[in-house]
This record gives structure tokens, C-alpha cells and sequence, in this order.
């Protein structure tokens, strides 16, 4: 349906690493069997170390690295394009160009493409033991924009920021959160949604591993679905994506509007965290790609050359 985005968030528990594929692709093509246009699993969700000593945990993930043009990614590609639907696995340990290690969420179109690779930006220092990815990532869903980002990521308001200036109306939210800090992180959801006027889809991992507790939530931070426990169940919510479009034109409540907040000769404002700048001339949320286009990866650039989907001014 134009305009609407039906998602499968699968909160369950993680699959241990070299486990058979079979049974997850049967739970995709089951959940797009029910309805789901987009499927997400959990970080890591096949990369399970869980059962090992802590002190074992590390060097199995790192052994587990995988590159992105190697089998595993095809195989998920063909589970995908199977139960033809859009498929965010979670995310995988990828082995860089470098021998780096990654966390690195993957989104699959409905043929099998790779529409999008991610890799985490905020690793949770000082315990994981990837290296930091250097871009935002947003693709095309049928004519809709989506972003990812991975777990500790939606700490850092910037990632979120960054996500919706690149046109992202859907920011996905892959965790792994065994610790009790999920309790504020079911709080950043909204509020990075809140901020940035888009829909978060954050979808944790389910006991005894994970603490659970996915959530959906609107552009305005309304609680669409929520897991309020850790056991292994599924959000299906109906995503309306041209509240996207409403909110901004008329504000969050019907007076807020922050990608509008600046007027033509506004001079810009220095942030010298960054070494850098607000600048008005920038402030503006990207056009949507074409559906025939569906992945973009990109570091921020000047938006001002391409036109926007909203009124801003």
C-alpha cells in the first residue's frame, strides 16, 4: 500500500554462530507469509557466542568474521529473495578489506540484493571489539527511506540526526542490550524519534540473553508496539509513512517544527565540538531516492543542491 510499510520486529534469541540457516529462513518466509513487507532480527542475532565463557567469546566472534561478498551474505540474500521481502538479519561480524573486524547491519531486498551495509559507528567501548565504521546509511524501500543503526549508536543523538537529514522517515535499530540500560534506551528510542520527527523500530534481543523490551514509535514518540518483557515475540505494526510528511509540515504536537528552523540569511552557528557548523543553507532533509535506486550509503553532504521533500520555510 503507497505510502505504508508493514514491519516484522522479531525480538527472539540469538541463533549460535555456524548454526543451520534452515530454520531461520523458514521464521522469515513464515513472518512475510503473515503480512510483513520488512523482517528485522536482532544484532548479531546470528553470530550467538553466548553459550561460551566470557573470556572465549571475543576470538569466536572474531574467528566467525565474515566478508560481505562471501557465502553466508548470499545465502541471506536467496533467504530473503525466497520469502520475497525485505530482510534486515540483524547484524553480522564482517571481515573488513584490512582484516578489520565490523559490526555490520545488512538490509536484503526482496529479489536479494544487498540493498545496504552498516557498519556500527559506537561500538560499546571498552567491551566489544570492533572497529568503528566511518558513514551513515540510509536505502530505498519502495519509494520510502530507511536508516540503520546499531544498538549503542542511538546514544549518540548525532547518528539519529544524521540518519534523518539523509532522508531516513524509518531509523532501524538493531540491539543486543544484556545489561540493565535497556530501561533508557526504550527512553532514547522516543526520544530520538521525537527529535528527528521519524519512526525508530528498535528491536532488542530476547532472554536469557538479551533484556527485550522492543519498541516501535511514531514521529511524535508514541508508543505504536512494545515488548514489556524479554520473552521471544514479534511487533507487527503498520508504519503510516506519510505521517512523516504531516508532522513535518505541521509540527510535533502541531507547533514544532524543527527542519524548519532556519530563515534564509540566518547566519550560521558554530560547533566547536565538531570543529564545524550549523549552517542554515544545509538544514534541510534530503530528497527520498527512487525505488529503482533502492541503496544509498553516503557521508553527509551539503543538501542544499537537492531538493526536499518537505515545505521547509
Amino acid at each position: 500500500m503507497p505510502g505504508h510499510l508493514t514491519v516484522a520486529g522479531v525480538q527472539t534469541a540469538p541463533r549460535t554462530i555456524g548454526a543451520d540457516l534452515a530454520p531461520f529462513a523458514a521464521d522469515v518466509a513464515r513472518h512475510a507469509a503473515d503480512g510483513a513487507q520488512l523482517v528485522v532480527y536482532p544484532e548479531l542475532h546470528l553470530f550467538g557466542a553466548d553459550q561460551l565463557p566470557e573470556h572465549e567469546r571475543t576470538h569466536a566472534l572474531e574467528a566467525s568474521a565474515v566478508p560481505l561478498d562471501g557465502e553466508l551474505v548470499r545465502r541471506l540474500g536467496t533467504i530473503a529473495a525466497d520469502a520475497g521481502v525485505w530482510l534486515v538479519p540483524g547484524s553480522i561480524c564482517e571481515r573488513g578489506p584490512q582484516g578489520e573486524l565490523f559490526n555490520t547491519a545488512l538490509a536484503f531486498a526482496p529479489n536479494g540484493e544487498l540493498a545496504a551495509s552498516y557498519r556500527k559507528i559506537f561500538p560499546w567501548r571498552p567491551y566489544e571489539p570492533y572497529v568503528p565504521g566511518d558513514r551513515f546509511v540510509v536505502f530505498g524501500l519502495d519509494g520510502s527511506i530507511v536508516g540503520l543503526d546499531i544498538c549503542y549508536d542511538a546514544w549518540f543523538p548525532e547518528v539519529s540526526r544524521h540518519l534523518a537529514w539523509l532522508g531516513a522517515e524509518v531509523i532501524v535499530n538493531v540491539v543486543k542490550t544484556t545489561t540493565p540500560d535497556r530501561e533508557q534506551e526504550v527512553v532514547l528510542a522516543r526520544a530520538n524519534s521525537i527529535t528527528n520527527q521519524v519512526f525508530t523500530v528498535s528491536v532488542n534481543t530476547a532472554g536469557p540473553v538479551g533484556r527485550g523490551r522492543s519498541i516501535v514509535v511514531d514521529p511524535e514518540g508514541a508508543v505504536l508496539a512494545e515488548s514489556h518483557g524479554d520473552g521471544e515475540t514479534v511487533l507487527a505494526v503498520p508504519l503510516d509513512l506519510d505521517q512523516v510528511t504531516r508532522v513535518r509540515e505541521h509540527g510535533t504536537a502541531g507547533v514544532n517544527r524543527m527542519w524548519s528552523q532556519f530563515r534564509p540569511g540566518d547566519a550560521a552557528i558554530p560547533l566547536p565540538l565538531y570543529a564545524g557548523r550549523i549552517d542554515p543553507a544545509t538544514w534541510r532533509v534530503r530528497a527520498t531516492p527512487s525505488a529503482a535506486a533502492p541503496a544509498e550509503q553516503s557521508r553527509p553532504t551539503p543538501a542544499s543542491s537537492t531538493p526536499s521533500r518537505q515545505p521547509l520555510l
